[in-house]
């Protein structure tokens, strides 16, 4: 009995360790994009990231932080503007 209870607690522990190794890295475990914005909002951004496909999200993410308020929107990779956003900040 002592011993299973043991076993039981190093499982428990070793379970706990993983799952926070795992958030220590960052990764996100789906898409952080729900809807996309294609509106015009260019001169409101202060910055943005872009996230490839992985095996996490099967689809390019562009995330804007907007200047004022510092609230992340999503961007719709399609739209016009944005895809002129990207070809702009791409070294050539």
């Amino acid at each position: 009995y002592k011993c299973r209870c043991h076993l039981h607690f190093m499982t428990m522990c070793n379970f706990n360790l993983t799952g926070r190794s795992v958030r220590s890295l960052g990764v996100e475990p789906h898409c952080r994009c729900i809807e996309t914005e294609s509106r015009r909002i260019g001169p409101r951004i202060a910055k943005f990231e872009l996230i490839s496909a992985n095996s996490h999200c099967e689809r390019l993410e562009i995330i804007a932080t907007l200047k004022q308020s510092g609230k992340e929107v999503c961007l719709n990779p399609e739209a016009p503007w944005v895809r002129k956003l990207i070809e702009n900040m791409i070294p050539k």
